[in-house]
Order: structure tokens, then C-alpha cells, then sequence
């Protein structure tokens, strides 16, 4: 340590100058540690170790106190804050807790509670309680489990936390989730950083005085936390030393660090294609961070993140640039330095000396168990499904790919296969962790299987046994991905459709639930708006009622749709009532707020790209101004008017009459100016009126007169069923008229609804108190909020209220009379009017008129669309693009290029495709609108990615990334397709852009099941064959014997006698006769070849398997002339006829042995048919020497010659290619 401090103030020295205040510091560290390092070693030792422990500590904090301040105070506020009190609010205490003080959870969750910045702000402020639904509908959507503190208080309230870890968990998720949902350099994540970082430091001191409170209770639990400890710093150290390894690596000559740009992960601005590539990002402040809060459950884990790090590097970046060295250098360095530290500890090791000496040589340490992580299970499971595959015969079909062949022994291969690959190199790079997911294992795999189809024939048993495996490694992985969609409950399909109605639900209740500070919903007011517009009765009727059928149930699939029936309803608001109305106001406030919604859900065009967005609040405000400058003359000749009404009708005022007074007696009660009283109604079945005084006087009789202001009752107005009201609540009129005080009944209170909820009238009845919001016109019959209450004052006393009224809002009187809305029109799903957009194409046709946009058979389409075409002779239609659009003479037509299916083309089997992938081809054809099917969508694997089209079905959209050359039966990455700039009046796609890239799965070729099918029959029909050789072979050996007396056989074995094929009928075993008759084998060059050289392949390597003999025969078939290879195809036809013809033979004998007594004569012998030689003297390569011929081994014998009748053997091209001697020169036999 000495060592340490001393190169520590060196180095700040020899970098800073002498004057400055490092260099001071430096000086002072060193001064200091050199004395604290003397008073140590000259003080005596102690007997307590909890009295060592604690000096230490306290030295331990003096020293460190210095170096903290030389790091800004960067620590101290940490030290600060956890030594904060808690500040709790009203009512809360440890108690409601269920927790004592001193208790390991509390203390935790009182860090965090109480936890505050320098400035002293509390960090947990934004934690306390989950945000509104109201106002952040998506978190919900995008946080699956929220939590905040009071929650956690809740569970430890109940008693749901047991240890210190659970709540640390329920903490960890509240940070995560807060991180996940806002942005990283907004203040709510960098104080869940803060909280974080707060909590792993208050868990560390927890552990550790619980550790010294179990050594002062017991010696035996001192021994076991010591070896818990030792254990863990033991594991962390070495973790420590790792990552410092990589962190401190710098270049040789230039002094680089070599770990700068792998610090952090790269900007998602600066390289958004990164994260495209990279699934799984790593870089060292994650690992750094991991470390500190030991998620790393042993060092095994802490490697595969480094490794993975290094491995995203070399793959993202160019070989020999920059970043790929550096991740290289990086990696031997960390590598080496775990070499360095030796094998981690075992379990037993990291207990106490003392313990391993009891344990003794006997005792064996325990091995630690590797946990294997999901990904590994995965790759485990597909590669023994693809390695333990057996055919129907039992035969493992995965031995002859373990290992590629030798160069000595197949040089062309490597020449031909430019990748080669065997399943012993896809295990190590299992076993090093190369493959970051199951597609980078498919696609070695898929390769290996590949290598084998190309270079073998497409008749070989390689090829077929590559296609099995290729078929059962897919089905292996699909029944995967299933169980894993049964787990999820079935999410793995994707529906752009559901996320678009999503959206627009919370958009609709956002805007429906918008409130004033009142608590009244803004659309309340707007219910009353008439469904048919009385300007236009013709149109189909529309409400926010009816909008609201749409959305629940789905009919929206475009936002801009939406948008135009939303502003529809209220720009009819806004036409049918006043400028100073309520609802008028109330529509314009709720379009403003849906514009503000609207943005924040579509994140401006970052989520979903649609026309909608082009309406902005400064089109809004343009256009409410636009309305008020139409409809404000109007108003203001209505009021003039008005006003002469209500001056003609107040006359009789200005009689002769006594002077007005501010108040007066009645029947022993005063009545003042500005109260208000019930009026005896004109029915005796009505409710009393409610009147305020704005006037009182005595006419010249004496009679007591009022003049004041009606308030009407929610039934005495007219409103729509789906409008509520306040408890209480009546409405200030228009209408004003004088009453004689002898029809008053009595008094009452009419409050305005600021005062109503936190005062009370004093000596009135709560049933006498009315609250008044509004005003009512019963000439329009609309409504209006009240901004200024313009009532004459009251002598009425108001007192606070104990308690404040909640706002509760009731249903009106008429629900229960009126008929509730029933059946509602459906919304059109078009929403606005779309129009046929005409175009001039400069070279055009003449007579034929084009467009940009048209509508055929009820569906719009424009250029740049794509469409289902009407194909003859194919399982799946065409797919084509509409690059020009015309008509003519009545008829409609399009031109474009021609998309086509995988099965339209040719690749090889294995070759695996995306799902619902097409290929641009060479054809371009003008074809009639009659033809077209339906619509579709063709994007870019880029597009495909990111975004969908709203409107477009899943199964309606298609991948497009290469181009099929039909000359080269070659498929070429194409970059784009043509892009077509329309015009205004052209209705744009809405475009839904994903949070995270879709990856597009991969299914295999079309054309896979079908070769496995033919192969399958060839090779069935090839082992018949064999058998039916093999019978052969053994019938000679049986009938040559007997016919021949021994002294015979004796003189004939030294004379050279030409070979004669046996008159016999092949049979086939396990089958009947009349089985046999009508099986059919189907011969090929191939397959007679190999029949000729397996046999002659497996004496020369007998301990080959089978699947390298076939591998062989493949090569020597490969390599065989092109002539020669033909000559084998035309004797195989020959063979092909002479088993039709034995054929009909067998069925000849099968009909004559029902009536003849002589069943058992061959058939042959009965009709006097002996079989011609076979083209090559023999049926089977394992025919055996005709007895006495033992002087040469059995030669592969030729055609015979038609001149001399002579055999000629194997030719020597054939011999030298197997690797057998070349046979003597041919020989004439006499």
C-alpha cells in the first residue's frame, strides 16, 4: 500500500505543476499517511478484535475523508445522504410500519424514503405514488408491473417481506421501470440512478453490522460469516482485477487506452443500424455496474459478458480496423489474466483454514455446478436433435457429417465448398459461445447441410440424408418456438391493427375524460350536439356516441379516419351554437387538447407516420378565428334586437310608482336585494321557482312588489339523457319578470359553484342550498359555463365547511324516460371523401386518360401499390406492382413488374427463405384490372423491420430483398424499388413504426418436402434391387453346384469359360409374387453404378460407415466422363425394360400355375425363355467367382462383344478411380 500512495502522489506531481492545488494535495497525502502509518505500527496490540475492528474503521474513515475531498465532494454527498433523516408525511410513522426501527427492512426502505440531494430535494419524491392513468396511458401499456413506495409500504405493512432481499427486489423493479419509461437524461432516471446507487451502499452497511452483531452473539456464527464474507469478496476481488485488466490496457508506443470505445454503447442516433445487427449490446460500464451489484452469480459469467462485448465488435466493425484489433488485444488480455489468478476457488476453499485441516486429505472438494443459461439449453436440445435423428431402419443419419473429409482424400472439396463446416465445429463454438441467439446456430447448421447438397449428387444418399436432417432440425426448432408461444399465452403474432386501436382508444377516453378544475368533463356539454346535421340532413348522422360505438369495437384502422369524425362533430358544435356558449368553448378546448394528445401518442411521426398529424394547433386557431369572424355579426344584431325585446317588455317599469328600496318586511320576515326565494309555481304539481331579488318596491296601492332573475332546474331545461349534473345544481336564465310578494313561500341560498364545496350558508337547510355553474338559454336551448358571478351581493353569512363537499356528478332525470341509443350507425371506414386524381404522362397513349389515384371494384389504388394478379397453373397468385394506371375506352389497366414466389424459382432445398418472401423478376406486363385479386404490401427487409401500413393485414404483407435472374438461375440483392411523388389530393398510407425492430422468421423451401419424397421412392426402389441381386446371387451358387458331378467340376475349373448369366426371375424379399409382379423399380444411371463400385469401395475400406461409402461412390460418379456417365443411363433403361418384361412374364406364370399341376418349374424353363445378358455380364458387384475360376479376383465385366462373343473386364478408368490395380490386357477365350 506504501508502494501504491507513493506512485499515486508521483504521478500528481509529476503531471500538475508545483504551485497547484493537486500538487498540494499530493503532498499532504503523503505526509499524512506516513504518520498515521507510523502511530500504527508503534501502537501495542490488542487482545479484542471488535476493538481492532473499530480503530481500523475509524482510521479507515479519517483517511479516506481526505481522499474524498480531493474527488470534487463526489462521495460526500453519498455520505450525506445516507446519514439523512426521513421525513415522513402526515400520519406516518415506523409504527404503521409493522416494523421495529432497528429492523434490516425498515432501515432500507427508509433510506430510500428519506434519501435527499445536496440541495435538499427529496430524491423519492416522484416514486411515492404510480402516475395517473389518466394522464400517461401508455405506461401501463409499456410497464407490465408497476409498483412505488407506497405499495412497498403496503407489503411490509402485511408483513410480505421476510428478508432483506425481497424488498430489495420490489426497490429494483420500481428503479427499472422508471428507467424504462423516461429518457435517459431526463431527471426521473438519473434519481432512480441516484436511489439506486443509495441502496446498494445502505444493503453493504446492513450486511455488515449484521455481521458484527452475529460475531458479539456467538463465536460459531463468527466463523461461518467469515467464510461467507471471505467467500464473496474472494469472488468479487477476482472480478475486480479482471475488469481492471481490460480497463487499464493500453497501447504499446502511443499510450492509448484501448477501452475508451468500449465503455458505452454507441449512440442509437449516431448508429441506428447498430442495433439492428446487435441484439444483445454490451459494454464495460454495464459489466462495471453488474459487478458492484454482484449479478454476476460466479466469474464464468462476468467472461461471457466480456466475451460477448468482444464479439459484437468484431461483428459490427470491418476485420482490421480499429475497434476489431482493439477487441482482439482485449480479449487475450483478460484471457491471460485469468490464467494469471490461477482457477477460481472452489466452495470448500473459501472457507477457513482451520476447516480444510478438519476436513483432511480424505475429503474431496465439491466441483461447482454450471448453470446453463436458456440460450445454451436451446442450442443444446437442436443440436442432439439433429445429432441422435435416426431414418426408419434406425440408422443415425448425422455420423458421416462429424467430420469433413480429409484434404488427401477429397482435394475438390475444398475447392468446390468455400465455407466447409461439420457439426464437431458447430459444438465448439457452442462451447466457446459464439452464438448469441438459436439464428446464427440455423444458419451453420443450414449451411453444413447446404455444402453437402451442392457438392454431392442430387441422387446420392448424402443428399437425401442432408435433407432429412435440414427437415428435422427445423421441426425441432418450430416445436420450440411453439412451446415458448404456449408459455407467453400465445403473443408471438404480430397485429398492427390492435396497436393502431389501442391508440386511438386512448386518444378517445384522454379527450372524453378531459375535465376542468371543476372536475366537469368538457364533452358533457357536447352531447346535446343533434347527430344529423340540420344544414345537411342528408349525411350520414354522427356523434361522439357513435364515434364511441366505432372505437370499442374496432371499426378505426386509420388515425386520420378518426381525426376527421372527431373535428366533425365538433365543428358542428361550434355552427349550431353562439360564440359565448358553453359548448362552443367547450368544442374548442377539446380539440385543442386532442391535437396535444394526439402528438404525444404518435411522438410526432416517431410512432405513427399519418396525414393526420399535418393538422397542427396553428391550423386550429386559424380556423376558430375564421368561425368567430362569420358568426359575430350575426350575434350582435341577435343581442341588439333582444335588448329592444327586453326594454319593450320591462315598460311598464317606468310608471309612476314608489321609490325602490334594498330591502322590506313580509309576514314578519325581511327580504333584502340579492336573496333569493321560492316562488308558488303556476302548477300545482310543479316545484317551487327559485328567484334572486334584483329589485323591491311598493306600487301606489301598497302592494309589495320584486323584480328578479329565474333559476331553472335541470328538468325544467332541455338536454339530451347523456348530460349529468352536479348535486344541487339549477341554472342561471334569461328570463326576468316581477312577482308579488304574497306568492313567495319562502327563503333559499343560491351559491356559486367556487364558494359551494368549501362554504355554507349559516341558519339555512342543506336542502335550501343550491349550487349554480352555468347559464341556460331556453332561446337556444344551450348551456354556458360562468366565468364572473355577476349576482347582486347577499345578506346570507357564509362559514367554512368542516369538511369539503366532493364533486359528485348524477345522471339526469330524463335516462330513465328517454330510450337509450340503441342501434348505431356505423362510422365509414373511409372516413373522408377520397377522388379519382388524374395525371399527364408525357408519353402517354393517345385515347387513354391516367392516374395517381383510382378507385376500382370499391378499392383505392395508387402508383406504387401492390396487388394480387390472377394466375393460371400456380398454387399462389402473382404479385404485381402498379407503376401506371389508365383507362380506356372503359376499361381499366396497369402496368409494372411481376413479383414471383420461392417455388417459381430454382435453388437448391435447403436454401430457407423469409417468411411470405417474393422476388422481383425480369417480367414486366401490362395487365386489366379484372385480373387483380386484392391488395398487398411489398417492403424492404429495412421496412419490414422497423414499420407496417396500417390498413394491410399481416398475412398481406410480403418481403422483398432480391431480384430473380431467370438466364442465371441466380437471385442478386436488389438496393430499392422505384418511388412515385404524388400529389396533395393522394391519401397517404398511415405507417406504424415499432419501439424495437421485428426480426422476420425464416421457413424452409417449398421444395424440400417434395425432394425428400422422390428420394425417399428412389432409394426404396434401390434397396428392393439389392435384395432382389442379392436372391439372385444366391440362387447361382445354388443351381451351379448340382448340375455339375464332381469329376466335372474338377476338369472345368482349369479351362476358362465365359460367364452366363443365370435363367432366373429376381425376387424380392418379403414380398409375394403377386407383390412382386407389380412393384417397379425405378433404375437410374446413378443407381447401377453404385451397385457396381459399393461393394469393390467397401473391400478396399472395410471400416468405413456407410454414409462415407456413399460419399465416395458420389465422388467417383461426379468425376466419371460425361460419355460414360451416359452409358450407364442407357443400360439402366435397358434394365428398366427387361423388369417389365420379366414383369409380364411373372404374371403370365402367376396365371398359368392356378391350372397347372407343375407350380414349382421356374419360369424360364416352362416358357422357353432364357433372360439376355445384362449390360454389364452381371446383376450384383458382389456376385462370387464361378467355381474353378479362383485364379483372378471377380472383375467388373464389360458388354460383350458382338463379333467374338468375348466378356471384356472393368475399364481401367474405373479400376484406377476406386483404387484398385488396373486389370490385365483383355484375353480371347476359345
Amino acid at each position: 500500500m506504501a508502494k501504491d500512495i507513493d506512485l499515486l502522489t508521483k504521478n500528481a506531481k509529476a503531471y500538475n505543476e508545483p504551485g497547484s492545488q493537486v500538487f498540494k494535495d499530493a503532498n499532504t497525502i503523503k505526509k499524512v499517511f506516513a504518520q498515521r502509518r507510523t502511530e500504527i505500527e508503534q501502537a501495542e496490540p490488542t487482545k479484542s478484535s471488535l476493538r481492532i475492528r473499530n480503530r481500523r474503521s475509524a482510521q479507515g474513515d479519517r483517511l479516506s475523508a481526505i481522499t474524498m475531498a480531493l474527488q470534487a465532494g463526489s462521495e460526500s454527498e453519498e455520505d450525506s445522504i445516507l446519514k439523512g433523516t426521513v421525513r415522513y408525511d402526515t400520519g406516518e410513522s415506523e409504527a404503521d410500519c409493522g416494523l421495529s426501527a432497528g429492523d434490516p427492512i425498515f432501515l432500507l426502505y427508509q433510506s430510500m424514503r428519506g434519501a435527499r440531494s445536496v440541495q435538499g430535494l427529496l430524491l423519492a419524491e416522484p416514486f411515492l405514488q404510480l402516475p395517473a392513468r389518466r394522464e400517461y396511458p401508455d405506461y401501463y401499456h409499456q410497464i407490465k408491473n408497476p409498483i412505488c413506495l407506497q405499495q412497498i409500504r403496503d407489503k411490509m405493512k402485511n408483513g410480505d417481506y421476510e428478508r432483506v432481499e425481497q424488498i430489495e427486489t420490489d426497490l429494483t423493479l420500481m428503479f427499472e421501470n422508471a428507467k424504462r419509461y423516461n429518457m435517459p437524461n431526463s431527471t426521473i432516471y438519473k434519481r432512480a440512478q441516484r436511489l439506486q446507487q443509495i441502496m446498494q451502499k445502505k444493503r453493504v452497511i446492513l450486511l455488515r453490522d449484521d455481521d458484527e452483531g452475529d460475531v458479539s452473539t456467538a463465536n460459531s456464527e463468527l466463523g461461518s460469516g467469515k467464510r461467507k464474507s471471505h467467500k464473496k469478496n474472494t469472488k468479487k476481488n477476482r472480478m475486480k482485477m479482471l475488469y481492471a485488466a481490460v480497463t487499464e490496457a493500453r497501447e504499446a508506443g502511443t499510450g492509448r487506452r484501448l477501452c475508451d470505445l468500449f465503455m458505452v454503447k454507441p449512440s442509437k442516433k449516431d448508429y441506428p443500424d447498430y442495433y439492428q445487427i446487435i441484439q444483445d449490446p454490451m459494454d464495460l460500464r454495464t459489466i462495471e455496474n453488474n459487478i458492484r451489484t454482484e449479478r454476476y452469480n460466479n466469474e464464468e459469467a462476468l467472461m461471457d459478458g466480456m466475451k460477448l462485448m468482444f464479439r459484437n465488435a468484431r461483428h459490427y466493425n470491418e476485420e482490421g480496423s480499429q475497434v476489431y484489433n482493439d477487441a482482439n488485444i482485449l480479449e487475450n488480455i483478460v484471457k491471460d489474466k485469468q490464467k494469471e489468478l490461477g482457477p477460481p476457488p472452489e466452495e470448500d476453499d473459501m472457507g477457513s483454514p482451520k476447516l480444510k485441516l478438519r476436513i483432511g486429505v480424505a475429503a474431496s472438494p465439491k466441483k461447482a455446478r454450471t448453470q446453463t443459461t436458456p440460450l445454451q439449453q436451446k442450442l443444446t436440445d437442436l443440436y442432439e436433435a439433429v445429432r441422435n435423428f435416426t431414418d426408419n431402419r434406425g440408422r443415425r443419419l448425422s455420423t458421416v457429417f462429424q467430420r469433413l473429409p480429409s484434404r488427401s482424400e477429397l482435394p475438390d472439396y475444398y475447392a468446390a465448398i468455400k465455407r466447409p463446416i461439420d457439426m464437431e465445429r458447430i459444438r465448439s463454438y457452442m462451447v466457446q459461445g459464439r452464438y448469441q441467439d438459436v439464428d446464427s446456430l440455423a444458419e451453420d447448421f443450414i449451411l453444413m447441410f447446404n455444402n453437402a447438397c451442392t457438392y454431392n449428387e442430387p441422387e446420392s444418399l448424402i443428399y437425401r440424408d442432408a435433407l432429412l436432417l435440414h427437415r428435422a432440425f427445423l421441426e425441432a426448432r418450430r416445436q420450440m418456438e411453439d412451446e415458448e408461444d404456449g408459455d407467453e399465452g400465445g403473443l408471438g403474432g404480430l397485429s398492427v391493427a390492435s396497436l393502431v386501436h389501442e391508440l386511438i382508444r386512448n386518444l378517445f377516453v384522454s379527450m372524453m375524460g378531459h375535465q376542468d378544475d371543476e372536475g366537469r368533463c368538457y364533452s358533457d356539454s357536447l352531447a346535446e350536439v343533434p347527430a344529423i346535421d340540420p344544414a345537411n340532413p342528408e349525411d350520414p348522422p354522427l356523434s361522439l356516441e357513435i364515434i364511441r360505438n366505432n372505437v370499442d369495437r374496432g371499426r378505426y384502422r386509420r388515425l386520420d379516419v378518426f381525426q376527421e369524425h372527431v373535428f366533425e362533430v365538433l365543428e358542428k358544435a361550434r355552427r349550431l351554437n353562439r360564440t359565448d356558449s358553453e359548448i362552443f368553448e367547450d368544442s374548442v378546448e377539446l380539440q385543442h387538447f386532442f391535437v396535444k394528445i394526439r402528438d404525444e401518442l404518435c411522438k410526432n411521426g416517431e410512432i405513427l407516420l399519418t396525414p393526420a398529424l399535418s393538422y397542427t394547433s396553428k391550423h386550429l386557431h386559424a380556423d376558430i378565428d375564421q368561425e368567430k369572424r362569420e358568426k359575430l355579426p350575426q350575434e350582435i344584431e341577435e343581442d341588439r334586437l333582444k335588448r329592444e325585446e327586453d326594454k319593450k317588455g320591462s315598460q311598464w317599469l317606468s310608471g309612476p310608482q314608489s321609490s325602490y328600496s334594498q330591502d322590506c318586511n313580509f309576514e314578519n320576515n325581511t327580504y333584502s336585494v340579492g336573496d333569493c326565494v321560492y316562488v308558488q309555481p303556476s302548477e300545482a304539481n310543479l316545484q317551487p321557482h327559485i328567484v334572486c331579488i334584483e329589485k323591491l318596491w311598493k306600487d301606489e296601492a301598497g302592494e309589495q312588489w320584486m323584480y328578479g332573475c329565474w333559476f331553472y332546474r335541470p328538468g325544467e331545461t332541455f338536454h339530451l339523457a347523456a348530460r349529468k349534473f352536479l348535486e344541487k345544481e339549477v341554472f342561471k336564465s334569461d328570463y326576468n319578470n316581477r312577482v308579488s310578494f304574497s306568492k313567495i313561500l319562502g327563503k333559499c341560498v343560491v351559491l356559486f359553484v367556487k364558494e359551494y364545496f368549501k362554504s355554507q350558508p349559516e341558519g339555512f337547510r342543506p336542502e335550501d342550498v343550491y349550487v349554480c355553474e352555468s347559464r341556460y338559454t331556453a332561446r337556444t336551448k344551450t348551456f354556458k359555463k360562468i366565468k364572473i358571478w355577476s349576482m347582486p351581493p347577499s345578506s346570507v353569512k357564509l362559514v367554512p365547511r368542516e369538511v369539503p363537499l366532493p364533486v359528485v356528478r348524477v345522471a339526469s332525470m330524463f335516462v330513465s324516460a328517454k330510450d337509450k341509443v340503441s342501434d348505431l350507425p356505423d362510422g365509414e371506414n373511409g372516413g373522408f371523401e377520397r377522388e379519382d386524381v388524374p395525371v399527364e404522362v408525357a408519353n402517354g397513349e393517345p385515347g387513354c386518360q391516367y392516374y395517381e389515384q383510382l378507385r376500382y371494384n370499391d378499392m383505392w389504388l395508387k402508383l406504387g401499390d401492390c396487388v394480387y394478379i390472377r394466375s393460371h397453373r400456380l398454387v399462389r397468385p402473382r404479385v404485381g406492382r402498379i407503376e401506371k394506371m389508365w383507362l380506356r375506352d372503359g376499361a381499366a389497366f396497369f402496368f409494372g413488374p411481376i413479383f414471383i414466389h420461392p417455388e417459381e424459382t430454382e435453388h437448391e432445398p435447403t436454401k430457407m427463405f423469409y417468411k411470405r418472401e417474393v422476388f422481383l423478376s425480369s417480367l414486366e406486363e401490362t395487365c386489366p384490372m379484372t385480373c387483380i385479386l386484392g391488395k398487398c404490401v411489398v417492403s424492404s427487409f429495412k421496412d419490414i423491420l422497423s414499420c407496417r401500413p396500417t390498413e394491410c393485414p399481416e398475412e398481406d404483407m410480403l418481403l422483398f430483398e432480391s431480384r430473380y435472374i431467370e438466364s442465371e438461375k441466380h437471385m442478386k440483392k436488389f438496393k430499392a424499388l422505384k418511388r412515385f411523388s404524388l400529389s396533395a389530393k393522394v391519401v397517404d398510407d398511415e405507417i406504424f413504426y415499432f419501439r424495437k425492430p421485428t426480426v422476420p422468421q425464416k421457413v424452409p423451401s417449398p421444395l424440400l418436402d417434395k425432394k425428400i419424397e422422390e428420394l425417399e421412392a428412389k432409394f426404396a426402389d434401390m434397396e428392393d434391387l439389392d435384395e432382389d441381386m442379392d436372391d439372385l446371387d444366391d440362387d447361382d451358387e445354388a443351381a451351379a453346384t448340382p448340375s455339375m458331378p464332381p469329376s466335372q467340376a474338377s476338369t472345368t475349373s482349369d479351362v476358362d469359360m465365359p460367364y452366363t448369366p443365370p435363367q432366373s426371375t429376381p425376387k424380392i424379399k418379403g414380398m409375394s409374387k403377386k407383390e412382386g409382379a407389380k412393384r417397379k423399380i425405378n433404375m437410374s444411371g446413378y443407381i447401377l453404378f453404385s451397385s457396381e463400385v459399393r461393394a469393390i469401395i467397401k473391400a478396399r475400406h472395410p471400416d468405413f460407415s456407410f454414409g462415407e461409402l456413399s460419399r465416395l461412390v458420389g465422388t467417383e460418379w461426379r468425376n466419371l466422363e460425361t460419355s460414360k456417365k451416359a452409358e450407364y443411363e442407357e443400360r439402366a433403361a435397358k434394365l428398366v425394360e427387361q423388369q417389365e418384361r420379366e414383369r409380364v412374364l411373372q404374371q403370365q406364370q402367376q396365371q398359368q400355375q392356378q391350372a397347372s399341376p407343375r407350380a414349382g418349374t421356374p419360369v424360364g424353363s416352362m416358357m422357353g425363355v432364357v433372360p439376355p445378358p445384362s449390360t454389364m455380364g452381371m446383376l450384383n458387384q458382389a456376385m462370387p467367382p464361378v467355381p474353378g475360376n479362383a485364379k483372378s479376383p471377380p472383375p467388373l465385366l464389360k458388354e460383350t462383344d458382338a463379333a467374338s462373343g468375348v466378356l471384356q473386364v472393368c475399364p481401367k478408368h474405373v479400376c484406377e478411380r476406386i483404387g484398385l490395380p488396373a486389370p490385365p490386357p483383355t484375353t480371347t477365350v476359345t
